[in-house]
């Protein structure tokens, strides 16, 4: 969970995202700014995030997206 919270700090500064309960509908994250995330999130923690994965429930908070991370890396 740190790498991740270290990740959307480098990504969006000034943003407390352990704390952010909905990225997207309070526009913390653009659309432009997940699919960045996407990108980096799949090159460190080598998984890969297919576009049925690219939905606002995953992406919604830090938790929601440690848990597709875990989801993805336990289905390898």
């Amino acid at each position: 969970m740190d790498k991740l919270l270290e990740i959307l700090q480098d990504l969006k500064p000034g943003v407390d995202f352990a704390l952010e309960d909905d990225l997207i509908e309070d526009g913390i994250l653009s659309s432009l700014e997940i699919m960045t995330l996407v990108v980096e999130l799949c090159s460190e923690f080598g998984i890969e995030i297919s576009p049925l994965d690219i939905v606002p429930e995953n992406f919604k908070s830090a938790r929601a997206m440690h848990a597709l991370i875990t989801r993805l890396r336990d289905e390898d």
